[in-house]
């Protein structure tokens, strides 16, 4: 997880959405102090002035600190002394109005974690990148799966020439729960409802949603840089303005080939995560329903399974400290989600000691990550309305 940086007190934690009948909210709140380094004090928990304010007791926010916008909220904490105000704000709310939030409080000299994906558009995303850069706060897009152990150990491996070249990456996020028009009037109504509305999540449904974790995966596991992409969707669920199924053909710029697949109307599947990859001398494998393992396997040897142990000699350090506990006991979703956090700590302690942060290339998926995941999306969809012509995925934003 990293070497603290000097910063003896508790992080300060905002928190944007989240409000009642929220999940991803609320996700955020228990991952940011899982590990005791921040405490939530502050939020606008909801577009609704009221609905924000009735729902700060669910996360023991002081009545002085429950906002009923978060305008309101930026204004009013940065007014308070620097050993009172927040120290960082989460956006948990939909796509189309992280831009805004995060601009804001960037501006304001708050850091910032955000949501995938990033804005609701390309161009918002841009613009984005250059008022974090001029404000120089820390800045973190929750691709929360890239915290699982054995996802750190897998781009360890391929850091250290383990697997040889790369040649190829497979990767795919199947989910059911669109099988029908949850929509309108389904058990899950509100969850889909602005998941599926292009005026809420933008130009893509579930390739927005989801496909953005399995594309992220392979570029933080391999390092590799994109090059170009051909891409078809296809919307099965009647009148359904976006699309609940895709799949990606990439080319990367070292030759290597990858495939990115999304679907959210696959029955009976719930969060199938999966990615492969492919490399001269060995390949891997990594199931996010099943992330306490990992496969790898190499041409003539037995098949070797890696599991989050993090008193073995094989496990790496990073992979080691992104672990809490002894090996057989199992740890998932919320841990990970908290190693994307703490690893974001480990700057924001540095930036309020005054040390230098350096975050473009941080353990944390960061705002050129985010940048980078707006570019795929906007490709992806102009490939998919030109029948899978290929387009290029280059973008000043994406690191190696």
């Amino acid at each position: 997880m990293g070497v603290n940086a000097p910063l003896n007190r508790k992080l300060r934690m905002g928190l944007v959405g989240g409000g009642r009948g929220s999940f991803i909210g609320r996700v955020h709140s228990i991952a940011a102090v899982l590990d005791h380094r921040a405490a939530l004090v502050a939020g606008a928990l909801s577009a609704d002035p009221a609905k924000a304010k009735e729902s700060a007791p669910d996360y023991d926010i002081a009545p002085g600190r429950a906002y009923g916008s978060y305008k309101e909220m930026a204004a009013a904490e940065a007014k308070l002394p620097a050993d009172q105000r927040i120290d960082f704000v989460s956006i948990a709310t939909p796509n189309n109005t992280h831009f805004e939030i995060a601009k804001a409080f960037a501006e304001a000299g708050f850091n910032v974690m955000c949501d995938k994906p990033l804005t609701f558009d390309l161009a918002q995303a841009e613009e984005l990148l250059k008022v974090v850069q001029k404000a120089g706060v820390v800045f973190g897009v929750t691709h929360n799966y890239t915290g699982y152990p054995m996802v750190r150990q897998a781009r360890d491996m391929v850091k250290a020439g383990e697997l040889g070249e790369i040649k190829a990456i497979r990767a795919s996020y199947i989910q059911g729960w669109l099988c029908t028009r949850q929509e309108r009037g389904g058990m899950l109504e509100k969850q889909a409802g602005w998941r599926t509305d292009p005026k809420k999540s933008g130009a893509a449904g579930c390739f927005g949603d989801i496909g953005t974790h399995a594309y992220n995966l392979g570029r933080f596991i391999t390092g590799l840089l994109p090059d170009q992409v051909s891409c078809h969707f296809k919307t099965f669920v009647p009148n359904r303005e976006l699309e609940d199924y895709g799949t990606a053909v990439i080319k990367y710029q070292n030759g290597a080939l990858g495939t990115v697949t999304a679907s959210q109307i696959s029955h009976g599947r719930e969060n199938d995560l999966w990615i492969e990859v492919d490399g001269v001398k060995a390949s891997l494998e990594w199931h996010q329903e099943n992330p306490n393992s990992m496969i790898v396997r190499s041409g003539g040897k037995p098949h070797q399974i890696y599991a989050r142990d993090p008193n073995s000699t094989y496990i790496t350090a990073t992979a080691k400290g992104s672990c809490r506990l002894p090996s057989g006991h199992p740890e998932g979703f919320f841990e990970a989600f908290a190693n994307v956090y703490t690893a974001a700590f480990d700057d924001m302690a540095r930036r309020a000691t005054g040390q230098k942060v350096e975050a473009a290339h941080s353990l944390y998926p960061n705002i050129n990550d985010g940048v980078e995941g707006m570019n795929f999306i906007t490709q992806c969809v102009a490939s998919a309305h030109k029948d899978g012509h290929w387009l290029s995925l280059k973008h000043e934003a994406a690191r190696s």
